[in-house]
């Protein structure tokens, strides 16, 4: 492995996300790091060797045109590198729209990439959190250990803020985003020999513009796909859509190649000192958790509406966070539901990057920091200017503990748990602070 050349580049659409995958390939026993930006030269030593780099970005909750601007030096650095396999890694849940987080809008400005290669596969599922594909239509499981349900009828996943899914079959719902005639490789033919799987792919990728969906029901189903995906990168480089199942799929094929060794599951670390915990999910998991670890923190609740309107709360409701974390009390700010579209998510995940940055200034002592939510995530990680992140253990399924890295020597090393609305089982919080 020490001489081992690039094997897997990936740009995640959100930090949350994008910390999951990069927590699949560590735990794969991947060389891996997340840089949160097109790395220099200087990030790129300090990483050191890599068998698999990733980029966190915020695609997911900007227009085509802001994509593009987006995605355009994350597409060019991927150019120069000699990973045979990119990852566009979307949600699981594949919330997106025309207009916001658009998939095609993606996947066409990284394919330009992968010339001569006919195969475009997307990955419909990702077991270990719930989700499910089968005959093109996708099922998630209503938080941890829940009912599963067809996307449409999800009581989160049918009503979401910005992204709603109206629809469960994915050709429609990646077609109103402007890809044409997908084809699909079902459950059923991940069932059969290598020669019959291979010819149903061959024949789904004639089927438009090569994008292909794969259906997912199972560990196994990753399995098949993976050694599928690494044959067809050694013709050519290729690109895949998908959750983190694109990575387990790989290693799983990896794994059973006796190309990689897996690394025992890292317990995190207890934490060291306060622990803030800054929540901008309002999904009905969050909330649970917020409940089930009331207990454990003190209490402060954000109005975005209010920040708006008057700057200099901000600075308040900071000193406020601020004055308990130093007296050694755990901190979760959550903020209050506003109307609806007032003010918008964006802006409300941009406020929790202030606060976040503003905190951590006037509260030093505070070395793990969780945020509950997928656009405040990334927006409120970027505001602290770090350069990259590595893996540091599970708190739950989905939802892993990473350490930063920073040229600031107050935030090097802080500890973040970033988690989407619907990851992570009731007891979440009180985990973090532990």
């Amino acid at each position: 492995m020490a001489d081992a050349p690039l094997r897997y580049a990936y740009y995640g659409d959100d930090f949350t996300g994008a910390t999951d995958t990069l927590a699949t390939l560590a735990q794969a026993g991947l060389r891996s790091v997340l840089f949160l930006g097109v790395p220099g030269e200087r990030e790129l030593a300090a990483a050191g060797p890599l068998d698999a780099l990733g980029i966190a970005g915020v695609a997911r909750s900007l227009a085509p045109a802001d994509m593009r601007a987006e995605l355009q030096p994350v597409a060019d650095f991927f150019a120069s590198l000699p990973a045979p396999l990119l990852h566009y890694k979307c949600c699981s849940t594949f919330d997106s729209a025309p207009g916001v987080g658009n998939l095609y809008t993606a996947a066409s400005m990284l394919r330009r990439l992968t010339p001569g290669q006919p195969l475009l596969p997307i990955v419909g599922g990702q077991p270990s959190l719930g989700r499910y594909c089968a005959f093109g239509q996708l099922f998630a499981a209503a938080g941890e250990g829940g009912e599963v349900l067809r996307i449409d009828r999800h009581p989160t996943m049918s009503a979401h803020p910005v992204t709603p899914m109206h629809e469960a079959d994915l050709r429609l719902h990646l077609a109103a985003q402007g890809w044409e005639r997908l084809g699909l490789v079902d459950w059923r033919a991940l069932d059969e020999g290598d020669d019959v799987l291979a010819t149903r792919v061959d024949a789904a990728t004639g089927t438009g513009d090569g994008g292909v969906l794969f259906d997912v029901l199972t560990g196994d189903h990753l399995r098949r796909i993976g050694a599928l995906l690494w044959r067809r990168a050694g013709t050519g480089r290729l690109l895949a859509i998908g959750a983190s199942s694109v990575a387990q799929a790989v290693c799983a094929h990896w794994h059973e190649e006796g190309l990689l060794r897996p690394r025992a599951a890292a317990m995190p670390p207890p934490a060291r000192g306060p622990v803030l915990l800054l929540v901008g999910s309002l999904s009905p998991v969050t909330v649970g958790q917020i409940e089930a670890g009331a207990s454990h923190y003190h209490r402060e609740s954000i109005d975005p509406a209010a920040l708006l309107a008057d700057p200099e709360l901000l600075e308040r409701w900071a000193q406020q966070c601020a004055g308990q974390l130093n007296a050694g009390r755990p901190v979760l700010a959550a903020t209050l539901r506003t109307s609806a579209g007032q003010p918008a998510a964006r802006e409300v995940a941009q406020l929790c990057g202030r606060l976040l940055a503003r905190v951590l200034a006037l509260a030093p002592a505070v070395r793990r920091v969780g945020i509950a939510g997928g656009d405040s995530s990334s927006h409120a990680v970027r505001a602290l200017g770090l350069w990259g992140m590595s893996h540091l253990g599970q708190l739950a399924p989905g939802v892993p503990l990473v350490r930063a890295h920073a040229q600031d020597a107050r935030l090097d090393g802080l500890e973040l748990m970033l988690k989407g609305g619907q990851m992570g089982p009731p007891d979440l919080f009180t985990r973090l602070v532990r």
